[in-house]
């Protein structure tokens, strides 16, 4: 049995807990943190965008929260169904977005084409729907360094990347438990709703039952796509 596969899963989650618990990492720690907010945001808009509604732009700010402005005016679906759904997407966004790169990871040839898909998927971000100093500034170096592992083309590099970054997507939605559970927040002096709020305004369920649903779904998808990438060829 070739044990190499479960070896980098246990590393590179390993890794990804340390970067997270150790105040050593806190360099990296906030780099990452505001691009799980881009997936974040990034998951709204295109779900506003895929329901036929509009993605205007997002804003990420400094203390890690974003926000994404859409509508979903227009939708082909019922707007109670396709605002909770755009509302979700930013939930799922990271979740799903992760347990793909994970998935991807499994196969030298879909590694690199995910990598690349990521990497446009960020150069179309930047050109279209970010307008902030410091969301401009953080995506673009992300978009350079994978620039720069692609163009290396080194197999084991890709791989590791798409893994690392698939994980931390996927565990990002742990890291905003306190989140999930909020039915509401203040910013800027507004009282807000929470995602998981939103979704128990249109649809059946609490916002604290959408929020345990999701964690469910996430562990699911975190569990599948590393099953898959384990998988024997």
């Amino acid at each position: 049995m070739n044990y190499k596969p479960l070896l980098t899963v246990i590393l590179i989650s390993l890794l990804v807990f340390l970067i997270w618990q150790l105040p050593y990492f806190g360099f990296i720690q906030y780099p990452l943190l505001l691009l799980g907010t881009w997936f974040h945001e990034m998951g709204h808009g295109l779900t506003a965008l895929f329901l036929g509604g509009k993605f205007y732009y997002l804003e990420i700010y400094e203390n890690g929260g974003g926000v994404a402005y859409s509508s979903v005016t227009g939708s082909y679906l019922n707007y109670s169904i396709a605002r909770a759904l755009t509302s979700a997407g930013g939930l799922f966004g990271p979740a799903i977005s992760g347990a793909l790169l994970i998935a991807a990871a499994r196969n030298r040839t879909t590694a690199r084409i995910a990598l690349w898909i990521l990497l446009s998927v960020m150069v179309l971000s930047l050109c279209i729907w970010i307008h902030d100093l410091l969301a401009l500034v953080i995506l673009s170096v992300f978009a350079a360094i994978l620039f720069f592992i692609a163009i290396l083309r080194v197999r084991n590099l890709e791989v590791f990347t798409v893994l690392f970054l698939g994980t931390q997507c996927v565990l990002s939605t742990y890291l905003q438990t306190g989140y999930l559970f909020t039915k509401q927040f203040q910013r800027n002096g507004k009282t807000l709703y929470s995602d998981t709020q939103m979704i128990a305004e249109y649809l059946p369920g609490t916002y604290w039952m959408w929020a345990i649903f999701i964690l469910i779904l996430t562990l699911l998808l975190l569990y599948k796509s590393y099953a898959y990438y384990l998988k024997k060829k």
